[in-house]
């Protein structure tokens, strides 16, 4: 386990990675350290999924609520910040973002109670968001003042261009049910259910192929970015060529004809069917 004075990760043997906020006196809100942690985290986590050591990152937090935005404390003493100073802050938690949406292995968030501000921005660079039916979610920045500027990209990629102009720009609540409905949410789940939800996720990820999970999700990223150009139809090829002449994607294949465990599940004593 890595521990920092905000935030945690602990990595199990199956390689799970549990990167959890740990301010809960504050509901979890963000402040420059807090910031700082977790990139330094997600530093670590990017080496280790790129290796295959870490096959799933699941983003939780301690206490009621996921986070409650910004700290008020930190707020207090931005104001006397010069653009310079807030530009400095806004690239850290740019940085955060962006290390979160491109996490090479999948990425599961845990949301209990309330996902304000940039909490928002942490559950949409998540590849599966869970949520407990108290959850809340607000885009509460314009309420004083502010914008969600630099979460802006990746929540309007989850809740899509029309629905992103309502909710940045009003501040309303959004609960569980119209964040599922939105594109934010996948699965909302009573709160003394969210964590066998968690787990049950978890297996399913994890009897899938590493290497293709990578490949997936790095091709999944080029696909978003450049849908219909001839670099995106030519990476798709390559992609799925490569897999299928892989150790993993000969030993996938094989396993399925042979009605056995592929050997990535095997070795956590997995005994699941593959899936036809």
């Amino acid at each position: 386990m890595t521990t920092s004075q905000h935030a945690q990760l602990d990595i199990d043997s199956r390689g799970v990675a549990r990167l959890t906020l740990d301010r809960p006196a504050v509901h979890n809100a963000f402040d420059d350290a807090l910031i700082a942690a977790l990139n330094a985290h997600l530093e670590q986590l990017h080496a280790l999924a790129a290796s295959g050591e870490v096959r799933v990152v699941v983003l939780g937090s301690h206490g009621k609520h996921f986070s409650a935005g910004a700290d008020l404390a930190w707020m207090k003493r931005m104001v006397d910040y010069s653009v310079d100073d807030n530009l400095a802050d806004s690239r850290q938690l740019s940085r955060l973002m962006h290390g979160l949406d491109t996490l090479p292995c999948p990425t599961l968030c845990r949301v209990q109670g309330a996902a304000y501000g940039g909490a928002v921005g942490l559950a949409a660079c998540c590849d599966l968001v869970i949520a407990s039916m108290a959850a809340r979610f607000c885009l509460s920045e314009v309420k004083i003042g502010l914008s969600p500027a630099v979460v802006g990209p990746y929540v309007q990629r989850a809740i899509g261009a029309r629905q992103m102009r309502r909710y940045a720009l009003t501040a309303e609540v959004i609960d569980a049910t119209t964040a599922r409905e939105l594109g934010l949410v996948h699965q909302v789940v009573a709160g003394d259910a969210l964590d066998e939800e968690i787990d049950r996720q978890i297996d399913t990820l994890l009897a899938a192929s590493p290497q293709a999970q990578r490949a997936t999700k790095a091709l999944l990223a080029q696909i978003a970015r450049e849908p219909e150009s001839d670099a995106t139809r030519e990476a798709a090829c390559r992609t799925i060529s490569e897999l299928r002449v892989s150790a993993e994607g000969q030993e996938g294949l094989a396993a399925f004809f042979d009605k056995r465990p592929p050997a990535w599940l095997a070795a956590r004593g997995g005994d699941k069917e593959p899936c036809s």
